[in-house]
């Protein structure tokens, strides 16, 4: 009986995932001198008018989450206690991942420009 409780729940630990690899994305660009470049406003941070890309496996940038196995291999996620499924999922669940690319021309599509 706790359906709802339980759809709660996993729409803020969505939500607080998403906003926790943002920011160390933010930090990461604040670390190599970048972040000067980052736009004052929502808007512009929604339209990545910054410099570099946080790529995420399994959207359409980066299609293939079968190349998830070759990031596990090199770092060993479970070390940390997060496993990778036989179907290449992280778990525990809401645990992330990404390849972040900082070079100035780094963008998610090129047709049309950034995304």
């Amino acid at each position: 009986h706790a359906y709802r409780d339980y759809l709660e729940l996993h729409g803020l630990s969505v939500q607080l995932a998403e906003a926790l690899a943002e920011y160390w994305h933010a930090r990461v660009r604040a670390e190599l001198g970048i972040a000067g470049q980052d736009p004052a406003g929502l808007e512009g941070m929604l339209r990545t008018e910054y410099q570099g890309c946080r790529y995420s496996l399994g959207y359409p940038a980066c299609p293939n989450l079968e190349d998830r196995a070759k990031i596990a291999d090199l770092l060993h996620p479970e070390r940390i206690g997060v496993h990778l499924s036989e179907e290449f999922q992280l778990h525990p669940e809401q645990s992330t991942d990404a390849i972040v690319v900082h070079h100035p021309q780094a963008s998610y599509f090129s047709a049309g420009g950034r995304a």
